[in-house]
């Protein structure tokens, strides 16, 4: 029952912080183009990623059910699929096709890059903490 209280207040906070992320002026751009998802999506993927990667290094030990509050319900319910599927096909439906395919070609490699950024990090932090930790 813990670990569905930590996820549930994860995804809480998840949901609120992408609810503000996507209203910063930063993302406020007049084209017909979803950049605020877009940016979140990737900084989420980036910080999963890395995030997963320095527990699995043994970097630091945290606890089952923190550990399923971040990654499941913080950055679960801050980057989601759903809404990249909703904003292309909302993209597609307003006589948008090329953007769409545009939108969702970027989210698939510039996700998958982020990840692999995310992994690369994270391995480069744990070689730090691991070298450190032999001296």
């Amino acid at each position: 029952m813990r670990k569905y209280i930590f996820i549930g207040l994860g995804g809480f906070l998840g949901a609120v912080s992408r609810s503000a992320a996507k209203h910063l002026s930063l993302f406020d751009t007049n084209l017909r183009f979803p950049a605020s998802t877009l940016i979140i999506n990737l900084t989420g993927s980036f910080i999963l990623a890395m995030f997963l990667t320095l527990i699995l290094e043994k970097i630091f030990k945290l606890d089952e059910d923190l550990h399923l509050g971040i990654s499941t319900g913080f950055l679960g319910a801050f980057t989601t699929f759903s809404t990249l599927c909703k904003e292309g096909f909302e993209l597609i439906n307003n006589g948008s096709p090329a953007t769409a395919a545009s939108y969702l070609l970027l989210s698939i490699v510039f996700g998958y890059l982020s990840v692999l950024l995310g992994v690369f990090w994270g391995k480069k932090i744990a070689s730090i903490f691991n070298d450190r930790s032999n001296t």
